[in-house]
């Protein structure tokens, strides 16, 4: 059965992609101007981290257009319920950052016992 949001996913899904193909071919481009010495690796990595900051920029906006639109698509029923459902999400992972700080806490206490 075809779900409303298969399309807005795959959507999102390709345009990720494309952001981490580009990326990957920027990244070599990057490498190959270093080894030529036309630009330093200190240069080169700026420019990288630049890049994937303004990939992620676009990823997030990508990505909230999509929701938009997905949204704008569903009746006011299934947007409270899908609000519902994210908000059942955003508790799950706030619950499970919370016991992972409480791991790491726990260990590192115990590491710092152990010396």
């Amino acid at each position: 059965m075809t779900n409303i949001t298969d399309p807005f996913r795959q959507i999102f899904l390709a345009g990720v992609g494309a952001l981490a193909m580009g990326a990957d071919k920027t990244q070599e481009v990057l490498d190959a101007l270093v080894q030529k010495g036309q630009i330093t690796v200190d240069q080169g990595k700026e420019i990288a981290s630049e890049l994937k900051s303004d990939a992620s920029d676009r990823t997030a906006e990508l990505r909230d257009q999509i929701i938009r639109a997905q949204m704008q698509a569903m009746t006011k029923e299934q947007r409270d319920a899908f609000a519902a459902r994210v908000a059942e999400m955003a508790a799950s992972v706030d619950e499970d950052d919370a016991l992972r700080a409480q791991e790491a806490a726990e260990v590192q206490t115990a590491a710092s016992q152990q010396q």
